[in-house]
């Protein structure tokens, strides 16, 4: 049974359960403070879990796609040397909000694995919560009794809390689970040792496949836990061992989930990838590395792909960077074990997007530009590969011998991306190694680092009104009536201590969308809150402050800070226009691919495979200013059929999830879905200029640009920039004609400066020959001159021109700024192995700098004038 169809017959069967069939959330989270990326399948259902929303069935099933790359589930490290840990992974997926419990979810499992797939009931072995006396939870019977009615007791197995209690963080809800394993070991292994003894013992063939979740509890920041007013089933299954147990293989990688990608990477390294089932011997090493190399980069490139997709590119910081480092990861292997010195990762887009994107159209929409920010970030990691090399290379040099420190080889890793294991490796070739204990010292330390920087405790919602009451109306208001619903405290490093207020009809626009949230106070009759912001988190709109009012069941006015949130229109809507005005001119390839609207400026990131020209972001500036001059009415529609709204025209952007009703904002011709605050009409913009025009990744192009305020305080600035040009030009009538006069003068004096230097170089040239003294055999002289590094150049060759054994530095310090400069003549390089880049490096430490160049000429610049007479005094060692 191929992948798809039993993908399908998963969707179909729960269909017929009466179970709403909804597509995969994104893999990046962009509406969940506390996650990176979906990591489950219902992170995508917390808010239902939690009580802040109402699903749009008691019943729902999906396949949803996952990575576990970085926190509490972090499979990356194992990931290609075993069969069937994997960063990105599919999780076949049924829900009961409130709605089924137990009786139907294990009923349902058992059918269909072993009635629709029919899957061999005699491998099969289910586990359940044996119970935890300390926290007041007991054995599950009723999970025991139901299994009783399909399977012998002997199949099933008590698990204890790290097993069997499933949690969704620190704090949340949890409860007791219940697992099935499958055993794919061959008859005559079974025989010898029962699968039963095997289960939770990571043994490869014997794996769990459907794990689920009968959520009963909340457990609170103390870590007690409390009943849930609603009992609640999460099942999660995992498709790709789902798939391996189907097919009658022993490893994911040897289903068809993977195949065709390992296939492309065969043909294209030449290299032979062996199944599971070949078992190899110790002396067969080579092939091993290869076999894991492969897996790595199957595995790496499918989250990659589907990350970009959904709009997350490979950065510095925060996912962007955990993307960057899986796909760093995948080029090394391919570099080290693959022989793989050239881009090739980005080929496998095309072989993923024809596997999937039947059922994650998103991948073959994306494809080109996948593929280009793949190959583009390969590229640029091989060259960092190259520099890591000659800076390993150098490292060795300095080493005395075989060990080099651990601290060195963590700062090659901390600061280039080169990776422990490859030095690991080209250490070993030269017969030396690193410090593996002062290296993880130092990993250990900068994770505590990082780890202390992030800590967040939370405590647990103090509720002042029950009930779901909260809801947003500063789409109409920036003003209102409230009453505060909860609160708690939040302490973390980065912030100190800080409180989250929840109100009940809140005119304050939550960060999103890429507007950030809004800032304010809170109004009683005996005090003033600070909002200092607003973010939205599982559903709930959380106002920041400082304090909390001393009367929290008082009435207050809720009032938005007005000054800031038009601001924040003003650009929301510019970049809408913006958006237009890109695809009309650059043409509809363009995508938005990211965006930042705040009160002083719009960042808006696009999909262009080319730098965007001088005239043509004027004639994006003119067509935006075109539609602010026309004074187009905003027209909202608040709750539009998502079907409907995009056969109108509306713009949907990937990687965004969007209900069943969503809003429309339509300006002219310009239509997009969106929940930002807009101006009611263009005018209110003011006029839009951009402020800068850059690349962020291959084929993205990132434009920065202000409006209203803003553009003013610009203009002022440059009027008085040119009030200023004037008045030190003494106030010229044309100003540029002032300017170009100014540079041809300039030049003329350049010239002249150039020719006096060189004559000047040509006077010394005399003066300096006398001054050349016999060294051990060679013509040798050191001496500071009164030139620039040019005259210093000039100067070296005129000296060196009829002699064949001239050791030569010279110094210059211009501006306080220090340079050497090395000639060696060739005949001398040759004879005395003599290297002029070697002496100007080791010089360039007196003066703090460093520099290089050829065997018979090189230049170091410095910081350090003091040190010049140093090096120059040092400079004799080298032919003694």
């Amino acid at each position: 049974m191929k992948s798809q169809d039993i993908r399908k017959a998963y969707l179909d069967f729960f269909k017929s359960k009466d179970h709403l069939i909804v597509p995969s959330a994104p893999i990046v989270l962009k509406d969940d403070p506390t996650l990176m990326f979906n990591n489950s399948g219902m992170a995508q259902f917390k808010e239902f879990f939690l009580g802040n929303g109402t699903p749009k069935s008691p019943r729902i099933a999906d396949t949803q796609k996952c990575l576990r790359v970085s926190g509490k589930h972090n499979d990356l490290e194992d990931v290609g040397f075993d069969t069937y840990h994997h960063t990105m992974f599919e999780m076949l997926g049924n829900w009961s909000f409130g709605d089924y419990f137990k009786k139907e979810a294990l009923a349902w499992a058992w059918e269909f694995l072993t009635e629709v797939l029919k899957l061999d009931k005699d491998r099969l072995y289910v586990s359940v919560f044996e119970g935890n006396t300390a926290e007041n939870v007991p054995f599950d019977q009723d999970a025991f009794d139901i299994w009783k009615q399909y399977v012998s007791e002997d199949r099933i197995i008590l698990g204890n809390k790290k097993d069997n209690f499933w949690e969704m963080g620190d704090q949340g809800p949890c409860g007791p689970c219940s697992e099935i394993h499958i055993d794919l070991r061959t008859e005559e292994e079974r025989a010898k040792v029962s699968g039963r003894d095997l289960v939770n013992a990571d043994h490869p063939q014997v794996v769990e496949i459907w794990n689920n979740v009968f959520m009963e509890f909340n457990r609170k920041a103390d870590g007690s836990l409390e009943k849930l007013p609603a009992q609640h089933v999460d099942t999660g299954m995992g498709f790709e061992r789902l798939c391996m147990a189907m097919q009658g293989v022993t490893s994911n990688y040897d289903t068809d989930v993977f195949t065709p990608l390992i296939e492309k990477v065969s043909a294209i390294t030449g290299l032979k990838y062996t199944t599971n089932d070949v078992i190899l011997s110790a002396s067969e090493e080579t092939q091993n590395k290869t076999n894991i190399a492969i897996r790595v980069i199957v595995d790496h490139v499918r989250a990659v792909a589907f990350a970009i997709a959904d709009g997350q590119l490979p950065s510095n910081t925060g996912a962007g960077y955990v993307i960057r480092r899986i796909l760093r990861r995948a080029i090394r292997y391919g570099f080290t074990f693959l022989n793989k010195k050239e881009p090739f990762i980005n080929e496998l887009v095309a072989v993923l997007a024809t596997q999937m994107g039947e059922f994650f159209p998103e991948i073959k929409a994306q494809q080109n530009l996948v593929t280009q920010v793949i190959r583009e970030e390969e590229a640029s990691f091989l060259r960092t590969l190259e520099q890591g090399l000659q800076l390993l290379e150098k490292v060795v040099a300095e080493t005395s011998g075989n060990e080099v420190s651990g601290e060195k080889a963590f700062e090659l890793y901390d600061t280039f991306g080169f990776p422990k294991d490859l030095t690991a490796l080209i250490l070993k070739e030269k017969g030396m190694s690193f410090n593996e204990s002062e290296f993880d010292k130092s990993m250990a330390e900068q994770k505590a680092r990082s780890r202390s920087a992030s800590e967040v405790s939370t405590d647990d919602w103090k509720v002042l009104i029950d009930g779901n009451v909260e809801t947003f109306v500063g789409y109409d208001q920036t003003e209102n009536e409230v009453k505060i619903t909860r609160i708690r405290k939040v302490d973390s490093k980065k912030d100190g201590v800080l409180y989250q207020i929840v109100l009940d009809n809140t005119p304050f626009y939550p960060e999103g969308g890429g507007q950030v949230g809004d800032k304010g106070v809170l109004v009683s009759a005996n005090e003033t809150i600070e909002i200092i912001d607003t973010k939205k988190e599982n559903n709930l709109i959380l106002h920041f402050a400082k304090r909390l009012p001393e009367n929290v069941n008082a009435t207050f006015q809720a009032k938005v800070n007005t000054e800031l949130r038009s601001l924040c229109a003003s650009n929301h809507s510019a970049t809408h226009l913006l958006h237009q005005a890109l695809r009309t001119i650059l043409g509809t390839h363009v995508e938005q691919k990211g965006s930042l609207v705040a009160p002083n400026y719009l960042r808006f990131d696009f999909s262009h495979f080319s730098k965007v020209t001088e005239e043509e972001l004027r004639q994006v500036e003119d067509f935006v200013n075109a539609r602010i001059q026309e004074q187009l009415p905003l027209i909202e529609r608040r709750s539009i059929p998502f079907a409907q709204a995009i056969e109108e025209g509306a713009m949907a952007l990937f990687g965004e999830k969007y209900g069943d009703n969503v809003r429309a904002i339509k300006f002219g011709e310009s239509m997009e879905l969106c929940g930002g605050i807009h101006v009611s009409n263009t005018a209110d913009i003011w006029h839009f200029k951009i402020v800068s025009e850059g690349a962020v990744a291959a084929g993205i192009r990132r434009v920065e640009a202000i409006t209203n305020n803003a553009v003013k305080d610009f203009f002022a600035k440059q009027e008085n920039l040119i009030a200023e040009v004037k008045e030190a030009l003494k106030n010229p009538q044309d100003i540029i004609k002032s300017v170009v006069s100014l540079q041809d003068e300039n030049a003329k004096l350049k010239k002249q400066v150039e020719q006096l230097l060189k004559e000047k170089a040509k006077n010394l040239k005399g003066e300096l020959a006398s001054q050349i003294k016999d060294v051990n055999g060679v013509d040798f002289l050191a001496v500071q001159v009164d030139l620039d590094a040019n005259g210093a150049k000039d100067l070296a060759y005129e000296l060196g021109q009829n002699k064949d054994n001239l050791f030569l530095v010279l110094a210059t310090v211009n501006e306080d700024k220090p340079m050497l400069t090395c000639y060696v003549s060739k005949e001398l390089v040759e004879a005395k192995s003599l290297n002029a880049g070697q002496v100007v490096r080791e010089l360039g430490k007196y003066i703090q700098g460093g520099g290089g160049g050829q065997a018979f000429f090189a230049t170091a610049g410095g910081k350090n004038p003091a040190g010049v007479k140093e090096a120059l005094d040092k400079a004799v060692e080298f032919v003694k």
